[in-house]
């Protein structure tokens, strides 16, 4: 028999994938709707906005809420544009076709925090001993922003939740652990002059050129740091250069180039590795070179994203409260896009990802989630009933 609340489930759905939520848009007025239903039913919530006050993060707690413990239900409610997709439906109007309901963000991941509200109601009945938090973020798609400053008010506030389950597309299987993912834009500024005299300027590709050289190197020892039992793919961290530019013209010194890449650590300590060598390397070796020509010279590296990875961990508080919840038996497993669920994991809070419908349908034109997954999700989150109450 389907879950009683599956319709609810699937007129909240329909209602939060008919906000266009991309990730450059706003989020307030999605925000505000899931805020005057839970303030309707007596939760306490509480915003978190970005700079401009353009996007917004809910944190809100069912039951005792200054009580440490319980669990937190995270989803972000950013998606992914539609340009340039061929879509057979509006991307942005919940569509039902054989058991499968279309439309941006039903699988990535409105589809769970569509349960997770379902679901409200009922534990706001039921006389929780220890909280249920849900946490709803803003641009989680471009770097993990949102939970961010979230999480970081969280920790200011003092309290201490226990579990985190991060509702991301598993097909309701359980998810232990992803690499991180750390973006960088590197920018060399050297001194331009003519191409005959060289060593009166300061080529600003040329030290560009080292400096990709040592990343490839340290990539290479990365893959010497392979931690033992590794199941990631491929198993040990990553370096990987996705664009350099720089220069005007074959006959002139190149003043300014740029070098976009990223890291992809399998755990903090390669991260700390990684990054230590190649900072030593710039103010031990390039920029003193560099200025020894002229002062005005200067590398400078902007952290376009750091996303936490998220470590398995055994035993794990998570994990066995979802294989209660679900049933689930099979052995965790690891996976290679990126959550917020590293992030809740440096707090010292027990996290696995466990969501419903597939990460193949995720980003791609005619995006689906089956209504069976929506299904087996309300039944995973109904039984924290009874772990909270």
């Amino acid at each position: 028999m389907p879950h009683p609340l599956l319709d609810d489930a699937l007129q909240i759905l329909g209602d939060l994938i008919a906000f266009p939520t991309v990730s450059q848009n706003s989020n307030l007025e999605l925000i505000a709707h899931i805020n005057q239903k839970l303030d309707q039913l007596g939760a306490r919530t509480h915003l978190t906005l970005d700079a401009g006050g353009t996007k917004a993060n809910l944190f809100a707690t069912i039951g005792p809420a200054d009580t440490d413990g319980g669990v937190i239900l995270s989803g972000h409610t950013d998606v992914v544009p539609i340009e340039g997709q061929d879509w057979s439906s509006d991307p942005f109007a919940a569509t039902e076709c054989d058991g499968r309901i279309y439309g941006r963000g039903s699988a990535d991941m409105k589809g769970f925090i569509a349960c997770a509200m379902a679901l409200a109601p009922r534990f706001t009945e039921a006389g929780l001993r220890r909280p249920l938090h849900l946490a709803f973020t803003y641009d989680e798609e471009v770097g993990c922003l949102g939970a961010q400053v979230m999480l970081e008010d969280l920790a200011l506030s003092g309290r201490k939740p226990s579990v985190c389950v991060v509702g991301e597309p598993t097909g309701m299987r359980i998810i232990e652990g992803h690499k991180g993912c750390c973006e960088y834009a590197t920018s060399f500024t050297g001194v331009e002059g003519h191409a005959s005299q060289p060593d009166r300027g300061v080529n600003a590709v040329e030290y560009a050129v080292r400096y990709v050289t040592r990343l490839l190197e340290l990539g290479e020892a990365l893959k010497q740091r392979l931690p033992t039992g590794s199941r990631f793919d491929p198993p040990w961290s990553t370096i990987q250069v996705g664009r350099m530019a720089g220069g005007v013209a074959r006959n002139i010194i190149a003043g300014g180039c740029v070098v976009d890449w990223e890291l992809r650590p399998v755990n903090a300590r390669d991260l700390a590795f990684a990054k230590g060598e190649i900072t030593a390397y710039v103010e031990t070796e390039l920029l003193p070179r560099m200025r020894a020509v002229s002062p005005n010279a200067a590398i400078v590296t902007e952290v376009i994203g750091e996303i936490a990875g998220l470590e398995p961990m055994a035993p794990s508080e998570a994990e066995e409260l979802v294989r209660v919840l679900t049933g689930d038996q099979q052995p965790a497993r690891c996976v290679s896009f990126g959550t917020e669920a590293g992030l809740f994991q440096q707090l010292g809070i027990s996290t696995v990802i466990c969501g419903p419908g597939s990460i193949e349908q995720a980003h791609k034109p005619d995006e689906y989630i089956d209504v069976g997954q929506l299904d087996a999700c309300l039944d995973m989150i109904s039984g924290l009933e009874s772990q909270l109450a």
